[in-house]
């Protein structure tokens, strides 16, 4: 695995160099907790007056006694069955225990419904109270756990879902009592609160409650679909749209736990989100999170290693020089060989008669005498030349070449000699278009010399006037250049002005045959013979406005003007330059992504690394503005607005209700929430009105905390319903108490 603390590499294209981030986080790990045993203590305290305390959260489902200071047993809301059929087994995971397998995990499932607070899965729900019984240590020999239970509720719980609840408990573990609850309510109680506003944002949903002398109006209640479960989902979809090709996967569970360690409240969202990817101060409100990795691994030499290397390099290279200087030896003397043969043949000929002559020269692949002697002058040409390479020396200078038979008269000469003259005719040709060639270029380097000398006079004479030359032939460059990209974009696009250009072209090409038919063996086809025919091919390509212009490498004129004003013009920067400026390293869309950080698109590292910075205010953002994720619901000022102002205006204990609002719930515990909410209120609320905001002692664990306690009161005893009254009237049967769904 690659070391998420490793600092990032200096970027390539030449920015400062810029110190590693400070901290780089890692995702979480799955939950597992690992083995719990059996807590046979708390039964063995627990009378058959002693109350089972179960708050059934969405995300956690807590339980233990009424006289506990804390739950004795938390588990997630999940339950994993499935059969091995090379043991011949069936096992079953419960809660965390599901991440500690493989198999298990992927057969996972939630007592919720995705996204709900209400119960879908009722094996699940069963396994769920299996696995709490157990580990209470409730022995159940007798089939029935002889505890009275008290569970939590969500606010306006189904009618159904109660009821089944009610006949599992009675029918299934043999409940002597059971009563419901609203977890919110319980936490409210249990910090104190009779009259006041409950604010409880928990895992699936937000929910505001009006209380007044400790009893909650639910016709009152509002209910906001938004909870850290959705704020999970959303963080989740904003990193697929931010790293669509991201080589890793971020769990929900690993989701939820970025959630709640990275996000905050802004205190005004709107001009913190303006500034937020503002490249000072951007290390500190970036966070990189580190997603599991494989890097490259590239073994390091020690400096005796890369210097016996090196040495075997060097010996390597003399060996190879020698076996090549040894082999043009060889093959010099072949060649010296050989011309010294051609030469004995040309003195062999030169002393025999004709017949034999041309014997001779057809024994060696030669017509004639003058292809014997061009042969040998060139051997003796690549010898020379063989040799001074060898021995360092420069090359001869190269003998003007003669052509003596273009001055003799074609009525002079025979077959031979005409075929000889005509070849002379072709060699003088070649001959003169490079030495006119030569001369070319020379008169080009003594004209861009002369321009360069001109350019350096009218530089020291005039330096502002020059400033302003180079500075307009630059921006003409930079606009031919984004014109041109321009005119790449839109021929892509069909539907565009140049597109439709080039496509009226290749018609009116089309359109320009003959206007009478083609019979067989009648016109030909001409196009071609004209050169201005192949002109067409630029129009097609490139559109009417084409010109040679545009086949000039515009990037390297654009440099050398801006070599020159970068050393003579004091104003003109490196930050100046078309690839400062274009440079997206620096844009916006960098900063976004990967932070004020180079990025190296092959380092593996950065590759699974996510950087969390908009996203930190803009998830806990929605409890607030809805709409930004796509909500069409208010927001919680609004509803609190609302229930001030409009539902509860005629009661008398308005004022009472202003100076205690309650947070409560494990979404509250951003920072800056209880700061927000204060500050939105006063702004919708009457200057002079009162208000107090505070949150719970602990939000998550309250609910429970208020739940036990309340039911270790003699007063509880009255709402709870008995197997009696189950048997009698039916699971919809329900007793009122402050903290039921049945308060009015």
């Amino acid at each position: 695995m690659g070391n998420p603390g490793a600092e990032s590499r200096e970027h390539s294209q030449g920015q400062s160099p810029r110190p590693g981030p400070a901290k780089i986080w890692s995702v979480s790990e799955p939950p597992f907790a690992g083995f719990q045993s059996v807590d046979t203590e708390g039964y063995k305290r627990s009378t058959p007056e002693t109350t089972i305390v179960i708050d059934n959260g969405s995300s956690t489902v807590r339980a233990g006694w009424s006289f506990d200071k804390a739950p004795r047993v938390s588990l997630p809301p999940l339950m994993a069955r499935y059969r091995d059929r090379k043991l011949n087994r069936t096992f079953a995971f419960m809660g965390s225990d599901v991440y500690s397998d493989g198999t298990a995990r992927g057969q996972a499932k939630n007592v919720y419904d995705p996204g709900t607070n209400v119960v879908n899965n009722w094996d699940v729900m069963e396994g769920v109270l299996d696995y709490i019984f157990v580990k209470l240590g409730i022995e159940g020999g007798t089939g029935s756990v002889e505890r009275p239970i008290l569970m939590t509720e969500p606010v306006a719980n189904l009618g159904y879902s109660r009821k089944t609840m009610t006949e599992i408990l009675f029918e299934c573990y043999g409940a002597p009592s059971v009563a419901y609850g609203i977890d919110s309510l319980f936490s409210y109680r249990y910090n104190g609160g009779k009259t006041g506003l409950v604010v409880s944002s928990s895992y699936t949903s937000t929910h505001l409650i009006p209380v007044i002398d400790s009893n909650a109006l639910l016709s009152h209640a509002t209910r906001l679909s938004w909870g850290r479960y959705q704020g999970a989902e959303y963080l989740l979809k904003l990193l697929r749209l931010k790293y669509p090709g991201f080589p890793g996967k971020i769990s929900e569970p690993q989701a939820d736990d970025l959630v709640r360690e990275h996000c905050y409240i802004s205190q005004d969202y709107q001009q913190e989100l303006d500034s937020y990817l503002d490249w000072e101060g951007l290390e500190e409100r970036d966070h990189i999170i580190q997603h599991p990795f494989t890097e490259q691994i590239i073994p390091q030499k020690s400096e005796e290693e890369l210097a016996r290397q090196a040495e075997k390099r060097k010996e390597s290279g003399r060996r190879l020089q020698e076996q090549a200087a040894k082999m043009r030896l060889e093959k010099l003397i072949r060649r010296e060989q050989e011309l010294e043969y051609y030469k004995n043949l040309q003195s062999r000929i030169s002393e025999t008669t004709k017949k034999e002559a041309k014997r001779l020269l057809e024994v060696d692949d030669f017509d004639d005498e003058s292809q014997l002697e061009k042969k040998i002058r060139d051997m003796e040409k690549s010898i020379r030349k063989a040799r001074n390479k060898d021995l360092g020396e420069d090359q001869e200078e190269t003998v003007e070449p003669t052509f003596p038979l273009l001055e003799v008269p074609d009525d002079q000469l025979d077959e031979e000699g005409l075929k000889q003259k005509r070849q002379q005719r072709l060699l003088k040709s070649n001959h003169d278009a490079r030495a006119r060639a030569k001369a070319e270029k020379e008169r080009e380097k003594a004209r861009v010399a002369e321009e360069e000398r001109l350019d350096a006079e009218r530089r020291e004479n005039d330096l502002t006037g020059w400033v302003a030359e180079r500075r307009a032939a630059r921006q003409a460059l930079v606009q031919k250049m984004r014109e041109r990209e321009r005119l790449k974009a839109d021929l892509g696009n069909r539907k565009s002005l140049a597109s439709q250009m080039r496509m009226k072209s290749i018609a009116n090409l089309a359109s320009d045959s003959p206007s009478r038919k083609r019979r067989r063996g009648g016109d030909e086809d001409t196009f071609g013979a004209d050169d201005a025919d192949w002109g067409v091919y630029r129009t097609i390509a490139t559109g009417d406005q084409s010109d040679d212009d545009e086949e000039e490498d515009l990037g390297t004129a654009l440099k050398n003007i801006e070599a020159q004003l970068l050393k003579h013009d004091p104003t003109f920067t490196e930050d100046s330059t078309r690839e400062a400026q274009t440079d997206w390293s620096k844009s916006l869309v960098h900063a976004f992504r990967y932070g004020p950080w180079p990025y190296d698109p092959e380092s593996q590292r950065q590759a699974h690394q996510v950087h969390l910075n908009v996203e930190r205010i803009r998830v806990p953002e929605v409890v607030f503005q809805p709409a930004i994720a796509g909500l069409d619901q208010a927001g919680i000022v609004e509803i609190a607005a609302d229930i001030i102002t409009q539902r509860v205006s005629d009661s008398p204990q308005k004022g009472d209700l202003l100076k205690d609002i309650f947070l409560t719930g494990g979404n509250t515990l951003f920072q800056g929430f209880e700061e927000r909410l204060r500050n939105e209120l006063r702004a919708v609320l009457p200057a002079n009105a009162p208000l107090t905001v505070r949150q719970a002692r602990d939000p998550i664990l309250d609910a429970w905390k208020g739940a036990a306690r309340w039911s270790a009161e003699q007063e509880s005893k009255r709402a709870f319903v008995s197997r009696a009254e189950y048997m009698e009237k039916g699971g919809e049967y329900m007793k009122d108490h402050a903290c039921g769904n049945s308060s009015a």
